[in-house]
């Protein structure tokens, strides 16, 4: 664990939910797969984002100026177009029937490279849409000037075109990328971009920030933990989102898929933990008589992964469930043993310093 001097102040900026900015960029570059030892964990001034907009603007905005410096990364890029001399492949029926050929042209398919690349093009786009919709905190001065040097990018970037972004799109940009700063850019874009859909749950009409927020932070606490974990465990196989199978005597095609969010196997034991993250607001439910309980339907999913793999082991058969919940004020940490497992419900406050963050996720495993 590496130490970062991080002190709790009551007037750390914070999101919605209560989680520091600060932690909440630490919490991104783990789920970024950005090392402890990655520049990116300095190279913003946390404690001066006020906001979520204004962290992932600041960081877009450093990153492209020190990429600026150095040039921006071509593609080459399909193109159709009517010349008078012969480049790339010839399209000879689209050519016929726009005469071309009388007029001593012909259509032809070219790539050339080009700084008018989708990645760039993702990034401009992004800029332009922060400019417009950011919420760069309360501070008018501050939010201001951060959206200047946004549309000052926005000009220099001029050349390359505005598009219509999407998850999709930009995931496969994501997937072609060698370039680490382009990595960790397209990121900070796709997160910008998921904040602002509207939610399976709104349909058609747009759900409120703190829904958006709420489904956009589960997916980040789940990416987080995972890769926390591979980065930290060294003696232990860590596999996220792994299919179990039902092992059902003849098949059925409308038993659900079972994925939890990890599988974590220790090496030298053997021993097996099937994890599960739970980004809710409480760990522990009221029934209608106002007592508290844990939720069922939690409790029940995590008891299926384990009862179901029994069979493939003896590790199998003693194997620990854990359901691991954020918390902001407080933590939980409870063991139940139902017919021969474990299942143990933790949770981590993510509004602590960032040392007991770590410290407490290790703690899960390990104290184990």
């Amino acid at each position: 664990m590496f130490d970062l001097n991080i002190l709790a102040s009551p007037s750390t900026p914070k999101t919605a939910y209560g989680i520091p900015i600060r932690n909440l960029w630490y919490l991104l570059l783990y789920a970024w797969n950005e090392t402890p030892y990655s520049p990116y964990w300095q190279m913003v001034k946390v404690e001066q984002a006020p906001s979520l907009d204004a962290l992932l603007a600041s960081v877009l905005v450093r990153i492209l100026q020190q990429r600026l410096r150095i040039g921006l990364g071509c593609s080459y890029i399909a193109e159709q177009r009517l010349l008078r001399g012969l480049r790339g492949r010839i399209q000879f029926t689209k050519s016929l029937k726009q005469r071309a050929f009388e007029r001593g042209q012909a259509l032809c398919e070219f790539e050339h490279y080009s700084i008018n690349a989708p990645q760039n093009q993702i990034i401009r786009s992004t800029l332009f849409h922060l400019a417009q919709v950011g919420q760069f905190g309360p501070g008018q001065k501050q939010a201001e000037e951060l959206r200047h040097t946004i549309r000052w990018l926005v000009r220099t970037l001029d050349g390359i075109d505005l598009i219509e972004l999407t998850p999709e799109f930009i995931h496969r940009q994501q997937a072609k990328r060698q370039d680490h700063d382009y990595r960790v850019m397209l990121a900070v874009c796709d997160l910008i971009l998921r904040r602002q859909l509207p939610t399976e749950e709104a349909g058609q009409v747009y759900a409120s920030q703190l829904e958006r927020d709420r489904l956009v932070l589960h997916r980040l606490y789940e990416s987080f933990v995972a890769n926390f974990y591979r980065y930290h465990l060294r003696h232990w196989l860590v596999q996220p989102q792994k299919t179990l199978t039902w092992h059902e005597k003849s098949s059925n095609p409308y038993l659900p898929t079972m994925r939890p969010d990890l599988m974590l196997k220790e090496v030298a034991s053997g021993r097996i933990i099937i994890l599960d993250t739970k980004f809710t607001a409480n760990s522990l439910k009221q029934n209608r008589w106002g007592k508290e309980m844990f939720d069922s339907a939690h409790l029940y999913q995590i008891y299926a992964y384990l009862k179901t793999q029994e069979h493939l082991s003896n590790s199998h058969q003693q194997a620990t469930g854990v359901l691991l919940y954020p918390a902001i004020q407080g933590e939980l940490s409870e063991n139940v043993e139902l017919q021969g497992h474990q299942i143990r419900i933790e949770s981590v406050n993510l509004a602590a310093p960032w040392q007991d963050v770590e410290r407490r996720l290790l703690e899960v495993i390990g104290g184990h």
